[in-house]
């Protein structure tokens, strides 16, 4: 069994591989290959999603597997606003424009996920960064640790909200 990541328009599609799934009816990541689920809310986020935040996951690129649209990706890269100083590459299809994680980038999109179910229970977001640019409408993501700057640059420091 395997899930797939879709971009809008279905020109690019991401496979999970299945020795990361179980088999039951919802697939679920197993072992080290999801690192973390987090919603971010980086000035970079909501420009990359056209949102106020981005709800993200992190897989081991071993577990990433190209279905189709390799012709259709192009990408982007940034480093003048990273809180980290690091450069960030997007990839995004060429064809609807949305992001789409890629194998040898770890950085992949819920809402792109094809199985709905997912988006609740194993890609339900663990953590949240940059709590401090969060817009005041969003009390933010339920359960999830709190972080007032870049916990994937290395804050440690969790925020009580």
């Amino acid at each position: 069994m395997s899930a797939t990541e879709t971009c809008f328009c279905g020109a690019v599609q991401l496979a999970f591989v299945s020795h990361i799934f179980t088999e039951s009816t919802t697939a679920s990541i197993e072992g080290d290959d999801l690192v973390n689920t987090f919603v971010c809310n980086c000035v970079d986020c909501r420009k990359l999603t056209a949102s106020m935040f981005a709800s993200n996951f992190t897989i081991r690129d071993a577990s990433l597997k190209y279905v189709r649209g390799h012709d259709k990706i192009k990408t982007f890269a940034m480093t003048k606003t990273i809180a980290t100083g690091n450069t960030m590459t997007n990839y995004f299809c060429s064809v609807c424009g949305i992001s789409s994680g890629w194998p040898g980038q770890a950085i992949m999109r819920i809402g792109q996920v094809d199985d709905l179910a997912m988006h609740g229970t194993t890609l339900k977001p663990q953590a949240e960064q940059f709590i401090k640019d969060r817009v005041v409408w969003f009390k933010g993501a339920e359960g999830a640790e709190q972080y007032r700057g870049n916990y994937y640059g290395g804050e440690t420091e969790k925020s009580e909200v």
